[in-house]
């Protein structure tokens, strides 16, 4: 994350093709806030936006299982691919649980993010802390160059500022960039990118642009497919406004894919066919 405005991450917000995006999602995320099944079944979608939102994670992590086996299956212990999803789950229905301490203490929301999503699969040690010097990742998703943990604690108090000083930045442009952030830095040994899209939600529902989780950006970012995915982040990498700009509007575009999807969920509720 290279800038050096004074509100660093509103300047992001005037890149170019970012303010459409922006518009571009807040008219998307009205339009299925305002659809009659809300009024009177907003808790149905919500948990349905949960379910799918954790497969389309759990798909980017490598566990890439269709719908109906992640709704049917009641055990996710055993193969990786069956813990991966598991831990999807459970991050996903913990993020709503710690939007009071994200405000106030992002790096501890972190923390309790990579022990719910390492589920004890992870040495105790190792849980829910930065990882030390020498210590090895496993995100076999992400391959550019892995920070130092000096530079990790660094990067991770000055993320932890901006969330907690907040400032005039749209909520898809905070959300983009922690994504970015916790991704570039992939501050624990396990889990990674699990923790990054959660801690993503968590800035979309906590910012009020979705406060009842239904826009899964998760989804998204699965449609969008893992390679487009990888793309996209080399931009943030990279760290010019046009690869700055291409990040945010990826992450866009995906609330909007997760928009749709809860839009065909409340029709599907309409009609009474789920």
């Amino acid at each position: 994350m290279s800038t050096t405005a004074s509100d660093p991450l509103a300047a992001l917000g005037s890149l170019p093709g970012v303010p459409e995006a922006v518009d571009s999602v807040r008219k998307a995320v009205d339009r299925v806030y305002g659809h009659r099944v809300m009024r009177r079944r907003s808790n149905e979608v919500t948990a349905e936006a949960a379910l799918r939102g954790s497969r389309g994670s759990a798909a980017l992590a490598g566990a890439d299982w269709n719908l109906e086996e992640v709704r049917r299956r009641t055990d996710f212990s055993g193969e990786d691919e069956a813990r991966t999803v598991g831990a999807a789950l459970r991050l996903t229905a913990e993020a709503g649980q710690l939007l009071s301490i994200w405000r106030q203490s992002p790096l501890r929301v972190l923390a309790r993010l990579h022990l719910v999503a390492a589920g004890g699969a992870t040495p105790d040690d190792a849980v829910g802390r930065p990882r030390l010097a020498g210590e090895v990742v496993d995100e076999p998703l992400i391959e550019t160059p892995l920070p130092g943990a000096e530079e990790v604690a660094g990067r991770l108090e000055g993320l932890s500022r901006l969330i907690i000083a907040g400032g005039s930045a749209p909520a898809l442009v905070t959300a983009a960039v922690v994504h970015g952030e916790l991704l570039a830095l992939r501050p624990f040994g396990s889990h990674n990118g699990l923790v990054a899209r959660t801690a993503e939600r968590i800035v979309l529902i906590g910012s009020g642009l979705d406060p009842k989780s239904i826009c899964p950006a998760e989804v998204g970012h699965a449609e969008q497919g893992r390679a487009s995915y990888v793309a996209a982040f080399e931009g943030y990498t990279a760290g010019t406004p046009e690869g700055m700009a291409a990040w945010i509007t990826h992450c866009g575009r995906s609330i909007e894919l997760g928009v749709r999807e809860s839009t065909a969920v409340c029709e599907a509720l309409q009609r009474g066919a789920a």
